[in-house]
């Protein structure tokens, strides 16, 4: 079972995922209003350093930073594996939280050797470059998508929303979670951001050691270029959204091989990219 772990004692408190604020309930079907409270996701500003060098600020919910700074780092390039990053902490500043990694030096010496800066909403991978050239592209994975069951599909799909603690709360997150072969979530991320909650979830599974092959991720969010893109960093093999695909997030998933299914809800599924899509996208894979 997925746990949530603590940031380490030398680590300031971290803020709050939810707070309560004052609300006015108004009815739309008649007159009458009532006050009361709601809780609020808590979205903060968190600057990325490696080292002493700033990388990016990203408006995200404070919460499992240390799998943030793994899987940026991996889905950013920045590192090739969770022995690259030797410690992460959080120090506090009056405008956010500064979430500094500290890298392997060859990863370091690469850094600075294409050094950018980005300023989103979220770690999109775009926000911030200068040229069409740069936008981020995974190295082709060269991989089999992989088959998922309907009735995996199905068990994740029905279990998601009540492993989604914080939007039960807020109704304001977006979550990324894995599963097993079998559609069993063994672990999922909560993000005021998709691109947030799905390089936390790939943070943490790769500092557990998981298996990419051993089962898929799923993603409360339509699913565009730049989540393929990180599920590929990742090395996943089927990657199963909520809501539909952008035509990049396709023509991605098919360059690298990932089983893309979309619109997976109320009882159906589309598959845009893998072994169980029509005739015609496989041909289009062979020729990509």
């Amino acid at each position: 079972m997925d746990q949530h772990h603590p940031q380490g004692a030398a680590n300031p408190p971290i803020p709050p995922t939810a707070v309560q604020v004052p609300v006015t309930v108004v009815r739309l079907d008649g007159p009458g209003q009532q006050p009361g409270a709601r809780a609020v996701a808590v979205e903060v500003a968190v600057n990325v350093v490696y080292g002493t060098v700033p990388y990016a600020v990203m408006m995200m919910t404070p919460a499992d930073l240390e799998d943030f700074a793994v899987g940026f780092s991996l889905t950013e390039g920045v590192i090739h594996g969770r022995a690259d990053i030797r410690r992460t902490r959080v120090e506090h500043d009056v405008n956010g939280l500064r979430l500094i990694a500290d890298l392997a030096p060859e990863c370091f010496h690469r850094l600075l050797a294409r050094r950018r800066s980005m300023s989103g909403r979220t770690s999109c991978g775009v926000c911030g470059i200068e040229d069409l050239a740069a936008v981020p592209r995974t190295a082709q994975r060269h991989a089999v998508g992989a088959a998922v069951s309907p009735a995996a599909m199905q068990r994740a799909l029905h279990d998601l929303p009540g492993r989604q603690e914080l939007n039960q709360e807020t109704r304001a997150v977006h979550a990324a979670a894995w599963a097993d072969a079998g559609g069993t979530i063994l672990m999922i991320r909560e993000d005021v951001g998709r691109h947030n909650a799905l390089d936390k979830l790939i943070g943490a599974l790769l500092t557990a050691g998981t298996d990419p092959a051993g089962g898929f991720l799923v993603v409360t969010s339509r699913c565009s270029y730049e989540m393929v893109e990180k599920a590929a960093a990742f090395g996943a093999g089927a990657l199963v959204a909520i809501s539909a695909p952008t035509s990049l997030g396709v023509e991605r998933a098919r360059h690298h091989g990932i089983t893309l299914v979309g619109v997976a809800r109320d009882g159906a599924a589309t598959m845009f990219s893998g072994p169980q899509a029509p005739a015609e996208e496989a041909a289009a894979l062979s020729q990509a």
